[in-house]
Parts: C-alpha cells; sequence; structure tokens
C-alpha cells in the first residue's frame, strides 16, 4: 500500500494511475451493456457446473459472460491467440527467428497475434450465437410480437433477412467486444500501469469478489445452515488469507544457479570476472497450465452443448449412458480432481519444455565465456540445467495442482449443507491470477519511482 501512496504523490505517476482507472471503468461499464436481440443473462446456462472452463471465462470477465453483455468474450480471445503463438514459435523455425529479431520481431508478432484473436473471436461468437438458438435464448418478433425462441433457424433458412440481420449483429457485438477490450489493454500499456492485458483481467476478477462475499453471508445466515456453515464460511475466508500468503511467497519463490564469467582483455581493458546468476522461478509456467488442463476436461461437455445433450436433459444419477458420462466429468467429483491434478503437473512440463531449452542456455553461456562453477561448459552444464528445471517444474507442478485441486476438496468435504457457492472451486486459481498481476504492477511502480529518484553521477 505504502508503494501506491508514494507513487500517487508523483504527479507524472498519478496521471498514469488515473488513466488505468479510467480505462478499467469503461470495461466495467461495457461488461452491463446488454448485447440486442438475446435475452437478459442468456448465457448463463452456457457456464455448466462449479469449477469448469466456462465458469473461469465467467469469473474473468467479472460476470459479463454469464450475462451476455457487450464484452462477454473479455480477452479470452487474445489470451487464446497468445497461447496458439507460444506453441507455433517453438514448431516453426520462421517465427522462431522472428521472436529473435528484437523489438522490430516482437510488433511482427503482436500483429500476428492481433489478427489470430480476431479469428478466434469471430469463431467464438459464432459459437455463442448456434448454441443460445439450440438453448431457446434468442426471441424472434413478427408482427410486433414474440412468435418464439427457435425461430431465427427458420427465418435464415428461408432466406429471412430479420433473422440474418439478427445474426449478424449477435456475432458482430461479441467480436467487437473483444477486439475493443485488446484495444483499451494496449492503451493501459502505453498510457498507464503495468500490463494492459493482466489490468483487465485483474478488474474483472476483483469486480466479483463483493457477490462472492454477499454469497458467504447468505449460506452462513441461511436458516437451515446449522453450526456446519457457522464455522465453514469464517474457515473459508482464513483459508483464502492464507492462500494468498503461500501464493505470493511460492511466486517469488526461485532457484537461482551461480554464473562466474572469465576475464578477457580487449585493447587496454579488462572485461568479465564478475558473477551472476540465473534466476529459475517456480512457479514460471503461472496459470497456463491450469487454463489447459481446464481447456481439455471441460471440451466433451461443451462439444455436446452444440447437440443439445447438457447435464439439465441427463442430469447425473438418472441412469443412461450419458448422465454416467456427465457424473465423470462433474467437477465435483473426486475422478475430476484426480484428472485435473495430473493433467496441470503434465502440461506444466510441457509448457517450461516449450519455453526453456537447456542446451541453448548452456551455449548461450559459453559464447559469453561463463561458466556454472564445477560444471564444464557444454553438455555438463546443459545437463546441470535440464537436471534443476526438472527438479524446480516438479515443485511447481505441485504447486499448481494444489492451488487448483484444494478448494474443490474443501468444497466436497464441507459441502456447506448442499449451498454452493459459485466459484468457489475457482478460487485458487482466481487468486493466483490477482496475485500475479498486483506483484507484476506493484514492481512495475516501484521501478519507476526508483527511475525517477535516481540522482545520478553528477550528485
Amino acid at each position: 500500500m505504502g508503494v501506491f501512496i508514494n507513487a500517487w504523490k508523483i504527479a507524472d505517476l498519478r496521471k498514469k494511475m488515473l488513466f488505468t482507472l479510467f480505462i478499467v471503468l469503461i470495461f466495467r461499464i461495457g461488461s452491463h451493456i446488454l448485447v440486442p436481440f438475446i435475452t437478459p443473462n442468456a448465457m448463463s446456462g452456457l457456464l455448466g457446473g462449479d469449477g469448469t472452463l466456462m465458469q473461469y471465462f465467467d469469473a474473468i470477465t467479472g460476470g459479463a459472460l454469464g450475462r451476455g453483455t457487450l464484452f462477454a468474450m473479455s480477452i479470452t480471445p487474445y489470451i487464446n491467440a497468445s497461447i496458439i503463438m507460444q506453441l507455433l514459435t517453438v514448431a516453426i523455425p520462421a517465427l522462431e527467428r522472428m521472436q529473435k529479431e528484437g523489438e522490430a520481431g516482437q510488433k511482427k508478432i503482436n500483429k500476428i497475434i492481433k489478427l489470430l484473436a480476431l479469428a478466434i473471436g469471430i469463431f467464438q461468437a459464432t459459437a455463442f450465437y448456434f448454441v443460445l438458438v439450440n438453448m431457446n435464448e434468442i426471441p424472434i418478433v413478427e408482427n410486433d410480437m414474440i412468435v418464439g425462441y427457435t425461430e431465427a433457424l427458420r427465418y435464415a433458412a428461408e432466406g429471412g433477412f430479420y433473422g440474418f440481420m439478427e445474426m449478424i449483429v449477435i456475432i458482430g457485438c461479441f467480436t467487437a467486444g473483444a477486439s475493443l477490450i485488446i484495444w483499451l489493454g494496449e492503451q493501459i500499456t502505453d498510457k498507464g500501469i503495468g500490463n494492459g492485458i493482466s489490468m483487465i483481467l485483474f478488474a474483472g476478477i476483483i469486480s466479483g469478489v463483493p457477490k462472492e462475499i454477499g454469497d458467504l453471508i447468505k449460506v452462513m445466515t441461511a436458516r437451515d445452515g446449522g453450526w456446519q456453515n457457522i464455522v465453514y464460511v469464517p474457515l473459508i475466508l482464513i483459508i483464502y488469507i492464507a492462500m494468498i500468503g503461500f501464493v505470493v511467497h511460492m511466486t517469488n519463490a526461485e532457484r537461482r544457479i551461480p554464473v562466474q564469467y572469465a576475464k578477457r582483455q580487449v585493447g587496454r581493458k579488462m572485461y568479465g570476472g564478475q558473477s551472476s546468476h540465473i534466476p529459475i522461478k517456480v512457479a514460471m509456467s503461472g496459470v497456463m497450465p491450469i487454463i489447459f488442463a481446464m481447456s481439455i476436461m471441460s471440451l466433451p461437455q461443451t462439444i455436446l452443448h452444440f447437440f443439445k445433450i447438457t447435464p439439465m436433459t441427463h442430469p447425473p444419477g438418472s441412469g443412461g449412458v450419458w448422465a454416467k458420462f456427465f457424473e465423470l466429468f462433474n467437477s465435483t467429483s473426486w475422478i475430476y480432481a484426480v484428472v485435473y491434478f495430473l493433467l496441470i503437473i503434465g502440461f506444466n512440463y510441457f509448457y517450461v519444455a516449450v519455453q526453456y531449452n537447456p542446451v541453448e542456455i548452456a551455449n548461450n553461456l559459453k559464447k559469453n565465456n561463463g561458466a556454472i562453477p564445477g560444471y564444464r561448459p557444454g553438455k555438463p552444464t546443459s545437463d546441470f540445467i535440464h537436471n534443476s528445471l526438472s527438479k524446480i517444474t516438479f515443485i511447481g507442478a505441485i504447486f499448481l495442482g494444489i492451488v487448483a485441486i484444494f478448494p474443490i476438496a474443501f468444497s466436497n468435504i464441507t459441502d456447506l449443507t448442499g449451498q454452493r457457492i459459485q466459484g468457489l472451486s475457482l478460487g485458487g486459481t482466481t487468486v493466483l491470477i490477482v496475485v500475479g498481476v498486483a506483484l507484476e504492477t506493484m514492481r512495475t511502480l516501484e521501478s519507476q519511482m526508483m527511475m525517477r529518484h535516481h540522482k545520478g553521477f553528477l550528485e
């Protein structure tokens, strides 16, 4: 808090902070502007059970997805495009060379990411439209009277102008909202404080905190709750506070590999000889493995939504193949939790392997006359870095798995007398994002304050 107070006293930083708040305000206003032609809260049926990928997207959009508003897709197309580009950069040599071209190459990659995000946004908005039609959430007006919801398909099939324009408006609004959010994020990055995309994520998650607190109060004060709710709800608050401290500690934790640079003489000057280190963070992959695991676990139910096969039409426990299938993929089941945990560990190893190349790191050290004490340059150095990465990756994977699984396990054990608190099982994931963005923003403010308070060489 002291960092923000000191930053507020500096006029330049104060303007940047106010600009960031202004952009966040625009984001929150857009999250409540309804898209034409769809009913309020139309997309709430897409969210599924507690802890699903759609619930996660709804949390990071500040509830805009469930309400079906202009910013329903938020920055999810941009996130998906960034993930795809990271994977393609490793697979395609041309993109890898472009990434190594410095600032010019990064600009080209960012342009490709934006185009890819636009394509993903159009596809995602189109999918939302047809799912809404299947869910009977798009009213059709004929002779100034609402005649039905599924008539949209009939209008389009018969070449009806109204149905076609309705589809274009809905898809266009969803896509334009996602594009506008990307632009707003860029404005924060250029003229505000911190990374714009991260700040949009932060604002969306924080906006849902009052509702979560209200749900906790309702559960605790429910007449049929008994003593369990009176005990469990304060326990949840204590656990979340402890989780924040745990996430902060693990986010800042790192393994420092010492590096010693040899002395070399260039002309009459001597260079090198200093000691440094290679930092390897425990949580180097961030929340990406959790997103990957959520995507895989929610993919079957998402596909079935297109065929009108949902937990509402085939409730778990009612018998039948689809009912058993939904029981297997129910986010409150222990089988789901175990598979989810294993996927997080696997994707964490995959993401680290994509991002870090021990052989390349060892070669760079050798080119710069650097060496790890006790290990010869070349293969011994790369093997040591690989072994260190494997150990740190395992610890980071277990950490992410605990953060993601513990709230699900807690809600299953306590059950809060059957009263599910929406988003409880997503608590660990959202805490991880919020803490990461907060720490990143504080580091940005501290660096800018240090730059402005630097006395220089003549003082």
